[in-house]
């Protein structure tokens, strides 16, 4: 069992900047790879914002240049900057027990999410 901590998020306006953080604890020896997704105000899904694996790292089209997903050891980080409003939404830290995230959308764990909203 992989339990992951996110913090960070909140409200940030046009421009700006913000830091989102996961921190997977348990059994966390097992090879995993981690990513960020996204749900938007009343969508009833999640999308993927960007990936961290094996293979590399992946982003969205509209984030990419502004986000950058890092990962040390077993925490997990979005930099998030030149935000936007369509930025806005709550955002999952989520890990699978695999090399490969990219395109998945079913993961073996998942963080409670965090809010970001961005105003223009």
């Amino acid at each position: 069992q992989v339990t992951l901590v996110q913090s960070g998020g909140g409200s940030e306006q046009s421009g700006g900047s913000l830091t989102l953080t996961c921190a997977a604890s348990g059994h966390t020896w097992n090879p995993y790879c981690m990513s960020w997704l996204r749900q938007g105000p009343g969508k009833d899904h999640r999308d993927e914002v960007a990936v961290i694996d094996d293979a590399g790292t992946f982003y969205r089209a509209s984030v990419k240049g502004r986000f950058t997903i890092s990962r040390v050891n077993n925490t997990l980080s979005l930099q998030m900057n030149g935000l936007k409003p369509e930025d806005t939404g709550k955002y999952y830290c989520a890990a699978h027990v695999s090399k490969f995230c990219h395109g998945r959308t079913w993961y073996n764990y998942w963080g409670p999410g965090v809010q970001v909203t961005v105003s223009s």
